[in-house]
């Protein structure tokens, strides 16, 4: 019985390390990632995932839209929001 747990012990303990090793900060990122875009307003500067930098004039469910320069927007996913910069770094650049 003993020598049955003692060989298993290595497998159980491969779990352990992978689980607070990757896991577990996966799940962290993915919480912090959806926290960031339940809070995106307008009036948020932001950059996409694909390098666009740009300040939110409109947020819906699903889509949002960005304001690149003076009178030029686009929109996109929620998703494609990569990073939320703090207020008066776009016009720092």
């Amino acid at each position: 019985m003993l020598g049955n747990l003692t060989s298993f012990l290595p497998i159980i303990l491969m779990f352990v390390v992978l689980y607070f090793l990757m896991i577990r900060p996966q799940m962290k990122r993915q919480k912090e990632q959806k926290s960031m875009m339940d809070a995106l307003a307008k009036g948020d500067e932001v950059v996409t995932s694909g390098g666009i930098l740009g300040k939110i004039t409109k947020v819906t469910d699903a889509y949002i839209t960005i304001e690149v320069s003076e009178g030029n927007e686009i929109i996109v996913q929620k998703s494609a929001i990569a990073t939320l910069l703090p207020k008066g770094t776009i016009k720092a650049l």
